[in-house]
């Protein structure tokens, strides 16, 4: 049986879209493609109809998330005042909500340690996406140079990141909400100029809420 077009792009982009969440949950190489196929409702005979190759769809699934990610971000924060951009990235993005919902979550800590381990061209499409995060918070550092707002920005990115993985690696108990406190005060710190690049916060670590600051679900 022969399909149209529209049919196997919607198809293409169903593979593309349950990719994304499995891919996060278990890691880029937790899952394999029979799986992916099985979930998507179709045979694993129908793979390279649609991809090249594994890495194919793991770049492209990486890329689906990201974006998804950045659209959700910029929609969201275009929506508060500017005095809160900031504190509502690291809120969302260190809270107890994103620590335990890796498959819709920041695809780049859930993914980040083997993308490295990967080819040149993955690591690439990696690095452009990634790219396009520390981008978008740079935009909302505001009355400082473009450098210097990139440079914090990729500053609190890192440590949001690292934050987010050493929170879920710890588990979901009281020691895991200590770290994302932690990491929410050092990361706000960065972005508004008072961490390694100026003076050092010496207020105690915030506790993380449940609140309805944005998220980085994707």
């Amino acid at each position: 049986m022969r399909y149209s077009p529209e049919h196997k792009a919607e198809t293409h982009a169903r593979i593309v879209r349950k990719a994304s969440v499995r891919l996060r949950e278990k890691g880029a190489h937790g899952v394999g493609v029979a799986d992916l196929m099985k979930e998507a409702g179709l045979t694993h005979g129908g793979f390279y109809a649609h991809f090249e190759s594994r890495e194919a769809l793991v770049v492209e699934a990486f890329g689906y998330a990201m974006d998804r990610s950045v659209a959700r971000w910029r929609k969201l924060l275009d929506e508060l005042p500017p005095q809160k951009r900031l504190a509502a990235i690291v809120d969302g993005y260190l809270s107890r909500q994103h620590r335990d919902d890796l498959g819709h979550g920041c695809a780049v800590p859930a993914l980040g340690a083997e993308i490295a381990r990967e080819s040149a061209k993955t690591r690439k499409a990696f690095a452009a996406k990634q790219e396009d995060l520390i981008q978008l918070f740079a935009g909302y550092i505001v009355d400082v140079p473009p450098k210097i707002a990139r440079k914090r920005a990729s500053a609190m990115l890192a440590t949001l990141m690292g934050t987010l993985v050493m929170a879920r690696v710890t588990g979901s108990g009281d020691a895991s909400d200590e770290i994302l406190g932690a990491g929410r005060e050092a990361a706000l710190a960065i972005a508004t100029g008072l961490g390694p690049a100026g003076k050092t916060s010496a207020r105690p670590a915030a506790k993380p809420r449940v609140s309805k600051a944005p998220t980085a679900r994707g």
